[in-house]
Formats: C-alpha cells, sequence, structure tokens
C-alpha cells in the first residue's frame, strides 16, 4: 500500500482534532447505549446482520445523535448545515474526518462504531467505508486490503484474554486496532504489527478517537517486525485464519499451505513470550485423514509452554468453502466463477487428505516448569465470556497440582466453586440416582458425572477439613476402607480441580 493509498483516510497526526471529534460524538451520545437506545433492539440487531433499512427508518429526525449515525454508521451525505450543529466541521474536513459531496452535503471517508469497553468505557473502532462489522454492510464489496471493524471474532479474542498489568503487550495483525485498543488499558507499552500499512493508519486513528494512548506500530507479517531480542508479557492475535486456496483476500486468507501460518504463530511465540506470559490466538485447524486432530495441535505447542486449546466448531470441506466463499460475496457473482473458486477450494482440501476444518482458540502460557500441561479439548457448548478471569485461574490451578503429589493434595483444603450446582439424574421414585452431575453456572459452564464419593466430597469441602479427613469421614459412612479410599480418590480430585469444580483453599 503506498502513501497514495492513505490519502483517503484521516490524518493520523492530529490528536488535538480527534479529540475534539471524540468530545463531539460522546456530547451526542453517540455511544453503545445511545445506539441501542435511538435505534431500538430490533433496528440495532439488524446492522449486526448488515441490514440498514431498519437503522435508516430510525433515524430520519433531525436530533444530533440521528445525524451521527446517518453519517458514520450508515454512509448517507448529510446536509453541511446539519452537520455543523453537532461536530467541529471544518476541523474534521482539514483532518480528513469528513469529505464535502454534492453541492451542500459533507460525507465520512471511514466508518466510525461506537463499543463498549468492558469497564464502561466510550471506545470507538475507525475502519474503511462499508466494512464495520454490524455498520454499513460491505458484503460482498470487501477488495483486498479493506480494514474491518468489528466482529465476533474480535470480540471472542478480546474475551478469551488475561487482564492482568503487564509491562507489554503486542498485538499481531492488529487490523481496526480493537486488541491494541483493550491491551492498552492494562499495558505500559502496546507493539501493533500489520501486514497493511492502512490497518496500522487505522488503528491509530481507532485509539486516537477512543481516548488511548499511542502503540507502537510496526509494519510486517506477524513477527517479522519484532526485534530479536524483544519478548512480551502479553500476545494476542486475531491472524488471516481462513484456510483457502491462495491468499486472495489479505484480511482473512492466511497465504500459506493449509494452516501453516497458524501452526507458524503459535510455534514462534513461545520464544517470544516472557516467564509467565500469556499468548492467545484464534485459529483454524486441519482435520488430516489418518491423524488425530488433538496430537496434531499438540504438536504446535512450543516447548517450555503449557497450553489450552479449545475447538468450537467443526465443518465439513464443503460447508467451510461455502461460509467464505459467501463472506467474499462470490455467490453473487457470475455462477461459472463461482463454481470454479468453489471447485479450486474443494482440490485444496482433496490434495491434502482433510476432511474437516476446526475453528478455536489457542492459549500458550510461558512456564518454568520441565513438564508442560498441554490441553487440546473439544468444548462446542456455550460459555460465559468475558473468559479471561477464567483461562487465568486454569493455568493457576495447573501450577497448583504440579506442585502437589498425592499425598499433599490429601492434606490439602478445598472449596466448591462458586455457582456450582448438583444435579441427580435418575427415575422418577428411584431410591437412589443413577448418577450425579456436578454443573458450571460461570466460565465454561462444565458439566461432569461424579460417584457417590465424588459428590459427598465436593458437597462438603467449604474449606474447613482437608481432603483427607474429609474421605476418612466418607469411608466411615459407607463402611469402605478408609486406606483404599485414600488411594483412589485424589485421581478423581485432580480432575475436579483442573476442571474449576473445586479450588483450593487459601
Amino acid at each position: 500500500m503506498t502513501d497514495s493509498g492513505l490519502a483517503s483516510l484521516p490524518a493520523s497526526d492530529r490528536p488535538d482534532i480527534a479529540a475534539r471529534l471524540r468530545g463531539a460524538l460522546l456530547g451526542a451520545s453517540f455511544t453503545a447505549d445511545g445506539l441501542l437506545d435511538l435505534l431500538g433492539a430490533p433496528a440495532y440487531a439488524a446492522l449486526a446482520r448488515s441490514e440498514t433499512v431498519p437503522a435508516l427508518r430510525a433515524t430520519r429526525g433531525d436530533t444530533p445523535l440521528e445525524t451521527l449515525v446517518r453519517l458514520f454508521l450508515l454512509q448517507q451525505p448529510v446536509p453541511h448545515a446539519r452537520v455543523t450543529a453537532v461536530l467541529p466541521v471544518e476541523e474534521a474536513l482539514e483532518a480528513g474526518w469528513l469529505t464535502r459531496v454534492g453541492g451542500d452535503e459533507v460525507a465520512a471517508t471511514v466508518d466510525v462504531r461506537p463499543y463498549g469497553g468492558p469497564d464502561g468505557e466510550d471506545w470507538f473502532i475507525v475502519s474503511d467505508l462499508g466494512c464495520a462489522v454490524g455498520g454499513a454492510g460491505g458484503i460482498g464489496q470487501r477488495d483486498e486490503g479493506v480494514v474491518l471493524g468489528v466482529g465476533g471474532a474480535s470480540t471472542t479474542l478480546a474475551g478469551i484474554t488475561v487482564r492482568t498489568p503487564v509491562a507489554s503487550a503486542l498485538d499481531l495483525g492488529t487490523g481496526s486496532g480493537i486488541q491494541a485498543l483493550h491491551a492498552a488499558q492494562h499495558a505500559t507499552q502496546v507493539t501493533a504489527t500489520d501486514l497493511n500499512p492502512r490497518a496500522l493508519h487505522i488503528t491509530a486513528l481507532t485509539l486516537a478517537l477512543s481516548g488511548a494512548p499511542a502503540a507502537d506500530l510496526r509494519e510486517g507479517s506477524l513477527f517479522e517486525p519484532v526485534h530479536d531480542d524483544e519478548t512480551f508479557d502479553l500476545i494476542v492475535s486475531n491472524p488471516p485464519f481462513v484456510i483457502s486456496p491462495g491468499a486472495r483476500l489479505t484480511y482473512r486468507d492466511g497465504g500459506m499451505g493449509g494452516d501453516d501460518l497458524c501452526r507458524s504463530l503459535v510455534q514462534q511465540a513461545g520464544e517470544r513470550l516472557n516467564e509467565g506470559g500469556f499468548a492467545h490466538f484464534l485459529a483454524n485447524w486441519q482435520h488430516v485423514a489418518g491423524e488425530d486432530w488433538q496430537d496434531r495441535l499438540g504438536s504446535w505447542v512450543p516447548r517450555g509452554c503449557d497450553a489450552w486449546i479449545v475447538q468450537r466448531e467443526v465443518q465439513d470441506v464443503t460447508q467451510y468453502a461455502e461460509l467464505w466463499l459467501r463472506d467474499a460475496g462470490d455467490h453473487r457473482g457470475d455462477p461459472a466463477e463461482y463454481q470454479a473458486r468453489y471447485d479450486a477450494w474443494l482440490d485444496e482440501f482433496e490434495a491434502r487428505k482433510v476432511k474437516a476444518v476446526g475453528f478455536g482458540w489457542i492459549t500458550l502460557r510461558r512456564t518454568g516448569s520441565a513438564e508442560p500441561v498441554v490441553t487440546v479439548e473439544e468444548w462446542p457448548h456455550p460459555v460465559e465470556q468475558p473468559l479471561g478471569d477464567t483461562i487465568r485461574a486454569h493455568f493457576e490451578r495447573l501450577d497448583y497440582l504440579r506442585e502437589h503429589d498425592d499425598a499433599a493434595l490429601l492434606d490439602s483444603h478445598f472449596r466448591l466453586a462458586a455457582e456450582v450446582v448438583q444435579e441427580q439424574v435418575g427415575l422418577p421414585g428411584a431410591e437412589d440416582p443413577e448418577h450425579v452431575v456436578l454443573r458450571q453456572h460461570r466460565g465454561m459452564r462444565r458439566a461432569t458425572k461424579v460417584d457417590t464419593v465424588g459428590a459427598g466430597f465436593a458437597g462438603v469441602c467449604d474449606g474447613t477439613l482437608s481432603a483427607g479427613r474429609i474421605l476418612d469421614a466418607i469411608a466411615q459412612l459407607m463402611d469402605e476402607d478408609r486406606v483404599v479410599l485414600r488411594d483412589r480418590t485424589p485421581a478423581q480430585i485432580r480432575l475436579l480441580v483442573e476442571q474449576g469444580f473445586l479450588e483450593p483453599a487459601s
């Protein structure tokens, strides 16, 4: 992308104008809450489906908020005089946020979408015209170098990221800058990279318009712009993970063979993490005939790192090809060209013996342990976002379990985690349940079957008695050998701790 390719964007070196613009937007309640109040739930939800007619109907008045929605979200020209009452128009024109059209109208040069931060912050995500997901719906009109707004993948990654204060954070493939914006709230220094200079420019605009500190912006692919001696406390990436024949759309297509981009990204992250640091990635991965997908993904994990890999969805190769052909709008074009592209996708998968593609997230944590723990699991069930605290606690429990052998475990005290309930399943009127289920109502919302001992043990855990003393009491009640019970139960305790049903009592 040449400098001329950036000429159509607002100036990124005018923080004074961005600050004035931000003040005007907030003054008109151009916020996530303000939009919902103005549009109502149906029209607001329709925007997320790239349907703009309900929002256009809801903004036929002349209030400041309606003016801003039409200007920045719906990309409608608005009379100059009407905008003057809301924004510092001449400064916005000078800095390139607005442009003159027609006789006496102005139009936005970029999408600006209000976005609510995790602690109630009012942020603004900048993207190319027609490319704000939930904005004016540019589906089918996306060019190679466009910069998209916030979609489901962006919010998923933001939600799974561990949010502890850190000195340094790295956002690889920053796009519109949403991950860098989140990281700026708890990292002293944020570095953001992208192969597309247009994305770096828009990231600077997103940060400035959101009132966030500037980031260190570097052009290049993935880790290429990172210096050899640089390491970070946090790495996040929503990379171009789509497995496609070629790299036609750089905002989504990996450009390497198969899932090599995601694999390379994960493998290279280990040496870039500081001790105790986290790396979070969204990824797609191939299910290859004759290979166990969990073993295949486990082989990606770099040495010296614990890992938690969660597969959220699987699609067969036809579903996958159709999803991304539709994402690019190919289904709306020439039928013969659509068929040829569909064939190319299936040819690629057939050549690689790929039978399906998995979607999910990957978390690494740099550990000093000689025996890192790698967990690869399928969990397609609903979860409660944000999950950052849940993920942090998962790795803390791994540390705890590593440090406690079975004898130490039996000497330890545990509490049943909050929001865990016990369900008894069986035929009506039966004297005893067929099985007992422990179920979480927060975080991963797991459910696990437990036997009578496990149910009794979990129900008594309030931090008062050690695990061993609880088992001794259960053995006496059930007339079982306490030594045998102490010998066979630690494995079940470990599983309940690892999955978050039991927490070590401090």
